[in-house]
């Protein structure tokens, strides 16, 4: 598909500046003025994160309160409640929790709800099984801040309830009947930091309590859990988020903690770690739990007490990954089959009977992102259907289900992700009108994707050197993306090579004699309106990389998109 490329333009002068007085690279200093780095100061806190970047937590509403009551239930002998998500952000938050009730000697369980029985969040049947096993206070992490009914019901049967959270609250509910809410984006809460990841909230609270217990220096072996749920949850790295995460994955390696050991040994995550090695192995594996069976499989593999019986749930995780990836990679065939059926409609909405519930939304992400238009895949099942909608560009998708609320008997999500149920028969219906609203909002252009491309870069420029002070701006990710480079003037210098039937291997060179390497992962797809051959002129968008084999590093260039001219 071709894409509108948009390149950010520098002023040469002030990033000169900028590399004089902090001994970068030009280009360097060009990336880090484009992210707001624009200072000597500034750029001494952005490359070296320090615990002195994290804020106080009792600067969380909430926190004081909250704070008193866990003590008050250590003291008392009390039986506590951590009650998380199914996502890596909950279960690795419900992992910290866990780890925090460890050092103070509390008598805690946990729960983590099943995708497919329970549902998102908190419920009522499952809180009373926990009260009348003796819990009297519960702690939630990553979920409850929309809560209302069974919040309501611990309430009214003497279970105290800690919400952490960091999803938006209820604008026409307000604040949900707990006994403390500690969430940094409730009305009235002065936090500096929005983007906390709901184990980044749950890291606070363990930070406040260790402080009140004299052992603060003990939070910082928390971070890991934090930075591994940060990243798998797609926070911004930018602010507080940068900081946890890169102290968290600084040691990761040297972790003492047998579940994590052995899911980077089954993820092959044996060198330094990156939030790529996150996002990408590790993420996926913990994720697979909660999309293919139960997540309570995450907190039972970073508490497992022998190497050999972590190795046993890392490998199912692995093997629940593949089985995850093989199902995915099959319902997203079938829908862009659906979808090529039905012609280029500006909303895509496809269905399939018995469709595994815990893969929808990411093949409705993958197709979204391979049509470059608002994507909705639904699974039925005895005349239900469940579904996972994905947006493209400012499309807001939650504007466009509620024209269509009349048809769902559940619907929720904001402008770029949504989920859904209704009846089987209304899909028809369903398609109809969304297709209408998106003809009605979407222009053609809109449904051109945009390359943001940080520099336009000459092949003198390119180097090992150069990707290896890029590491300077890690961790990579939302709010902090990798560089995306533009050169122009390469040529073929022979036929593309094909990598395990779906990848192409580029080897470019320019007109000075200088040769590199570039790999275009799904290239044989993404190239078909292309007639690349020896000795086509071709512009370049890519990430530069540092790729070593065999303790051989040489420079490697991933493709982003390219251009031919005649």
């Amino acid at each position: 598909m071709e894409k509108r490329w948009e390149i950010i333009k520098h002023d040469r002068a002030v990033a000169a500046k900028l590399a004089d007085e902090t001994g970068l690279r030009q280009l360097t200093a060009a990336l880090l003025i484009s992210r707001g780095i624009d200072t000597e100061e500034k750029v001494r806190k952005f490359v070296t994160p320090s615990l002195d970047q994290l804020h106080d937590p009792s600067l969380l509403l909430g926190m004081e309160k909250a704070v008193k009551r866990i003590m008050l239930a250590v003291q008392n002998g009390e039986k506590i409640l951590i009650w998380g998500d199914y996502d890596v952000d909950g279960t690795t938050g419900t992992v910290l929790l866990r780890c925090l009730m460890r050092i103070l000697g509390a008598n805690s369980e946990f729960h983590i709800p099943d995708r497919f029985s329970e549902g998102y969040g908190l419920n009522i049947p499952m809180l009373q099984e926990a009260k009348a096993r003796g819990c009297t206070l519960g702690i939630t992490v990553d979920c409850g801040i929309r809560a209302f009914e069974a919040l309501a019901w611990a309430k009214d049967n003497g279970l105290d309830m800690i919400v952490t959270d960091h999803h938006l609250s209820d604008e026409q509910q307000g604040q949900p009947p707990a006994y403390a809410v500690i969430n940094p984006n409730q009305p009235d809460c002065a936090y500096p930091d929005k983007d906390l990841a709901g184990v980044g909230v749950a890291y606070k609270v363990a930070q406040a309590v260790l402080r009140e217990i004299g052992k603060e220096e003990k939070a910082s072996s928390f971070l890991k859990m934090a930075a591994i749920g940060t990243v798998a949850d797609l926070m911004d790295l930018g602010g507080e988020n940068r900081a946890i995460v890169s102290l968290g994955l600084r040691d990761l390696t040297a972790t003492r903690n047998l579940g994590l050991k052995a899911l980077m040994e089954a993820a092959d995550c044996r060198s330094d770690m990156t939030s790529f090695h996150i996002g990408y192995r590790i993420g996926p594996r913990i994720n697979a739990a909660g999309r293919m069976d139960n997540a309570k499989q995450v907190v039972e593999l970073f508490e497992a007490e022998s190497f050999d019986e972590a190795r046993k749930i890392a490998a199912a995780l692995d093997s629940r990954n593949r089985e995850r990836q093989q199902m995915q990679q099959e319902i997203t065939e079938l829908a862009l089959l659906e979808a090529a059926e039905k012609g280029q409609e500006k909303f895509v909405v496809v269905s399939g009977e018995g469709w595994h519930r815990g893969v929808i939304g990411l093949a409705a992400s993958r197709i979204a992102d391979r049509l470059y238009r608002p994507a909705i895949v639904l699974s039925t099942k005895n005349g239900v259907a469940h579904g996972s909608g994905r947006s493209v560009g400012n499309y807001h998708l939650l504007n466009a289900l509620e024209g269509c609320s009349d048809l769902f008997d559940q619907f929720g999500g904001h402008a770029a992700a949504a989920g859904m149920k209704l009846s089987s028969d209304k899909i028809p219906e369903l398609s109809r009108r969304l297709s209408e609203h998106a003809e009605k909002t979407l222009t053609d252009e809109d449904l051109v994707p945009d390359l943001q491309i940080d520099a336009a870069v000459s092949t003198a420029t390119l180097s090992l050197e150069l990707v290896r002070e890029l590491r300077l701006l890690e961790p990579f990710g939302m709010g902090n993306p990798k560089p995306v480079f533009a050169t122009d003037g390469l040529i073929l210098r022979f036929e593309p090579t094909v990598i395990k039937d779906k990848h192409l291997k580029l080897h470019l060179g320019d007109s000075e004699g200088r040769r590199f390497e570039a790999i275009w992962w799904d290239g044989v797809e993404r190239s078909m309106r292309q007639t690349l051959r020896q000795g086509s002129r071709i512009e370049l968008a890519y990430t530069a990389t540092e790729n070593v084999w065999q303790g051989n590093s040489r420079l490697q260039l991933v493709v982003e998109d390219l251009r031919e001219h005649n």
